[in-house]
């Protein structure tokens, strides 16, 4: 696997299983029918960098986004987010992707990393997160109105660089 930056000519194949993400619901705060214009401007931040993971073929496995978390003053922590294509799910591309942006943050001069909502109940990232060094450090209670468990919480997670 090769992760690498994202260009341009990734997003055709990002953006099917970003939709199929975004309209089960179930670990995403984005709209469920988020129309594909919107998806990419999310996707792609400015400021911020975008990457792909690949296996040997080219094939799109999964793809991460890390920006600041806030600006000014608090933009020396960052943010992230990440989508595996279900397709290639347990492959740990999750991990790599997350190993990346660690050390893209970082290199990037951040101090810290912030997970602004990860569902509670989302419990392979939350694993993932925790064996990375990210800690919980609260849970906003019923923030997440999840289609088939109902109203759960959002995980805010820590880590320093």
């Amino acid at each position: 696997m090769l992760i690498r930056e994202a260009t341009s000519a990734d997003w055709s194949s990002v953006w099917p299983f970003l939709r199929g993400i975004a309209a089960a619901g179930d670990t995403y705060t984005w709209p469920r029918d988020i129309d594909e214009e919107t998806a990419r401007a999310l996707w792609f931040p400015n400021p911020g960098r975008t990457v792909v993971a690949v296996d040997d073929d080219g094939t799109v496995l999964g793809t991460a986004k890390t920006n600041p978390n806030l600006a000014g003053p608090g933009s020396h922590v960052a943010n992230a987010s990440f989508l595996v294509d279900p397709r290639r799910s347990g492959r740990g591309v999750g991990r790599a992707l997350g190993e990346h942006v660690l050390e893209l943050a970082r290199a990037d001069g951040y101090r810290a990393m912030q997970f602004n909502a990860v569902v509670e109940c989302n419990t392979r990232a939350v694993a993932l997160w925790r064996s990375l060094g990210f800690e919980v450090l609260a849970t906003v209670p019923e923030a997440f109105d999840h289609p088939e468990k109902g109203y759960v919480g959002l995980h805010v997670m820590y880590r320093r660089l």
